[in-house]
């Protein structure tokens, strides 16, 4: 498949992204996002991309089986980060700059492609998953971990309110109910195991609480970004 669709101009985030390598990052930390991550990359090898890597919190978590890591973030204060982790890493690790959405990469170029609380951000993530499907390998798997969509009809019309007002703007691009899950699918790949849960766990649900964490397949055809 070829690039035939410019993204829109990327807009970055730089209090956001100091923010979030200092407190939300952390926070997350501390909440037991490391557990997630460990599950999102267990198992993986070979080639692998991961989208919107920020600022590097997964590179301590791939495998050693994995022989190639290849880390795409477009934002410089996030991207500066991660080249400082990447440094102190035992893989063979790169760190590009790069969106999701036109991936410098030839087709076939990758085992396995990582996307991880990233797609909430992403402006046109139907592009960047076409992307995703042309530089995996036939087979290659699609590993995700994602805040989506809620379930519950009174949490998505909060979701909607949110996402059409305040909450991409204080967020560096976020939304909170994007359905991924649905997206991901119409892109050519195909859902093998998808775990539904609330992160973190609190009392009241929140409008970014609702996570897939799964993989998908790819399949021998892509849908139109």
């Amino acid at each position: 498949m070829t690039q035939s669709v410019k993204p829109p101009p990327f807009r970055p985030h730089p209090f956001f992204a100091r923010c979030y390598a200092r407190l939300a990052g952390p926070a997350l930390e501390k909440a037991g996002v490391a557990e997630h991550r460990e599950r999102l990359l267990a198992g993986l090898t070979g080639e692998v991309i991961e989208i919107g890597a920020g600022n590097g919190l997964n590179f301590p978590h791939y495998p050693p089986e994995v022989t190639r890591l290849v880390a795409v973030e477009p934002e410089p204060n996030l991207r500066a980060l991660a080249r400082d982790r990447a440094a102190t890493s035992p893989l063979p690790l790169e760190v590009h700059e790069a969106r999701a959405e036109r991936l410098p990469f030839p087709d076939a170029s990758f085992d396995a492609a990582v996307a991880c609380l990233t797609l909430c951000s992403i402006a046109d993530p139907p592009a960047a998953l076409a992307e995703l499907h042309r530089v995996l390998r036939p087979g290659g798997q699609l590993r995700f971990f994602e805040h989506v969509q809620a379930r519950t009809s009174g949490m998505r019309r909060l979701q909607r309110v949110l996402d059409a007002t305040v909450w991409p703007r204080l967020m560096g691009g976020c939304h909170t109910g994007r359905d991924t899950l649905t997206t991901l699918t119409a892109a050519g790949f195909t859902p093998t195991t998808v775990d539904r849960f609330d992160f973190p766990e609190t009392r009241l649900p929140t409008p970014a609480g609702s996570h897939i964490l799964g993989t998908a397949v790819r399949g021998d055809h892509a849908g139109a970004p």
